[in-house]
């Protein structure tokens, strides 16, 4: 669990992190560089999702590790069925992390919404609908390990 006190907002308390996989952490389904060492780090404070529709076949090689609980969607509705397991999480708990439109939704509702925009790119709803933009996957994991930089990015 994280505790994160930014000065203009209320303290909040994260308990869950739910993640994008293709766009977000893979690139054309390959987990990126980093990404797993990062993620094992964060799964001391905090449970570790990652949800997808699993495009290329290859989360469950690539995130077959104890710390990450895989939930693949169906190809149908991608948007609201990420947004009923972010609601099953707690919204108001859970850091949300992605780029496609079918993110938006999550990103917008979550207690913070990070947009990653890589190499697939972002969506401008998700954009918009997210407290912050990442030029890549790995700088937003060590925002979430350097509470400092969150602060200094979302004080008022």
């Amino acid at each position: 669990m994280l505790k994160i006190t930014i000065p203009g907002m209320t303290e909040i308390t994260v308990e869950h992190l739910l993640l994008d996989y293709n766009g977000t952490l893979a690139c054309d389904g390959q987990i990126k560089a980093g990404v797993l060492e990062r993620l094992e780090q964060l799964s001391t404070q905090l449970k570790i999702h990652v949800i997808t529709a699993d495009t290329f076949g290859s989360v469950q090689e690539q995130c077959n590790v104890p710390f990450i609980h895989i939930h693949i969607i169906g190809k149908e509705s991608q948007d609201y069925a990420k947004l009923d397991y972010l609601k099953h999480l707690g919204a108001q708990q859970t850091v949300a992390v992605g780029n496609g439109l079918n993110d938006a939704l999550i990103l917008q509702e979550a207690i913070l919404g990070f947009a990653i925009q890589q190499e697939e790119g972002c969506a401008t709803k998700s954009l918009v609908a997210s407290d912050i933009v990442f030029q890549n996957i790995n700088d937003a994991l060590d925002l979430l390990l350097n509470e400092n930089r969150l602060i200094a990015t979302l004080r008022r």
